[in-house]
């Protein structure tokens, strides 16, 4: 493959035009400033800065960047971008204003990214989650069924019922990878525990995700997880009907004072920051971001966020347990044997797959209540 530059030279950046600040309204557009002699670094959201999940942690990212790299790009932003050709105008109108590496954030940017790379070959684009590359877009991702499985151990030394609750958005691998992590963590503490699992079919509703953690306490679940973009609304729900939650993406702790447990959280901003310094120094072909990279715990990328006010130190010592092993290799959450719902072993007993293998994922394991065909 023909090795591939950035060609960030002073002609072309000064040829470009940065704008001082983007437009507002439904798009949540934002911008923070511009000055020619600097590189434009471009972020889109699916959803909102303050949804306590997905997009907070990742405009959480993009603040580190600016706040490093600051002297050297400017970075632009915009909320609210859907999973659509809406998704590439907004990369083409970033690349208008300047800039030349792009963060598409959410799962469902991939596709439009993709076009939007192929039409602009100068460009870098550092795509969240992808399973697709191009010669001028690579993917990153975190184990953050790592975390998951961490807070599994959490939940199933939490509940009094045996039955957790999870709420899912969509049956992709990497929802399902933490689906099962969870409950997998869980049976390693508590055999007893199942974990029932609904999924909304969005990111981001919070009429499905109220109906869905309703209806999951309704049958019995006293602990729910989630993998939802925005956060807030099933820990609302938990909250109020006074059963344990568990976030995903950003600490929400503030959101349930009584029933927090704790969340499988990102740590995007070294690892943002180590990105652009790639792509600024011309060096992406060749780099451990010129493919599909995952990192987890032992990286730093994922994590767990702090406990709740109520949860003992019983629990804490044995999930901080876990996550040393995790870390030093001495524990992988899906070392077989693993079985799924059909009782069909789907990880071979002694066998640790690699990531690219669990993230072909399309089984829920043994002691998962629910259909991926949802």
């Amino acid at each position: 493959m023909k090795k591939f530059q950035l060609r960030l030279t002073a002609a072309l950046c000064a040829a470009v035009l940065v704008f001082a600040s983007g437009c507002s309204g439904s798009g949540g557009s934002s911008s923070d400033g511009g000055d020619a002699k600097k590189v434009g670094v471009g972020f889109i959201f699916i959803g909102t800065r303050d949804d306590y999940g997905y997009n907070q942690a990742a405009y959480e990212g993009s603040l580190a960047v600016e706040e490093e790299l600051g002297d050297q790009v400017t970075v632009y932003r915009q909320e609210n971008i859907p999973e659509t050709s809406e998704a590439t105008r907004a990369l083409e109108q970033m690349i208008q204003q300047g800039a030349t590496i792009l963060f598409p954030t959410s799962y469902g940017h991939l596709d439009p990214a993709l076009v939007a790379a192929e039409e602009n070959p100068d460009c870098i684009f550092f795509h969240q989650g992808g399973l697709k590359t191009s010669e001028n877009l690579g993917t990153y991702f975190g184990t953050i069924w790592e975390s998951f499985y961490l807070c599994g151990i959490a939940a199933g030394m939490s509940t009094e019922s045996n039955q957790l609750g999870f709420v899912g958005s969509f049956p992709i691998p990497q929802v399902l990878l933490n689906i099962n992590a969870f409950q997998l963590g869980a049976q390693s503490v508590n055999p007893d525990v199942t974990t029932t699992v609904v999924f909304t079919g969005s990111w981001s509703d919070p009429a499905a995700g109220t109906n869905a953690a309703n209806s999951l306490i309704d049958g019995g679940a006293d602990v729910i997880a989630q993998h939802q973009d925005s956060t807030k609304t099933i820990i609302g729900v938990c909250e109020s009907r006074g059963v344990k939650s568990i976030g995903i993406h950003a600490d929400a702790s503030e959101l349930a004072p009584e029933g927090w447990i704790t969340g499988a959280v990102w740590n995007w901003g070294d690892l943002f920051v180590d990105m652009t310094k790639t792509a600024l120094a011309g060096e992406f072909k060749g780099s451990k971001y010129d493919g599909k990279y995952r990192g987890g715990l032992k990286e730093g990328v994922v994590d767990i966020a702090p406990f709740g006010a109520n949860v003992s130190q019983e629990i804490q010592d044995a999930v901080n347990e876990a996550k040393a092993a995790i870390i030093s290799g001495d524990l992988f959450p899906f070392e077989g044997e693993v079985r799924d719902q059909d009782g069909s072993v789907v990880i071979e007993e002694g066998v640790r797959p690699s990531v690219d293998d669990l993230e072909t994922c399309d089984y829920l394991v043994e002691g998962c209540i629910g259909s991926v065909s949802e």
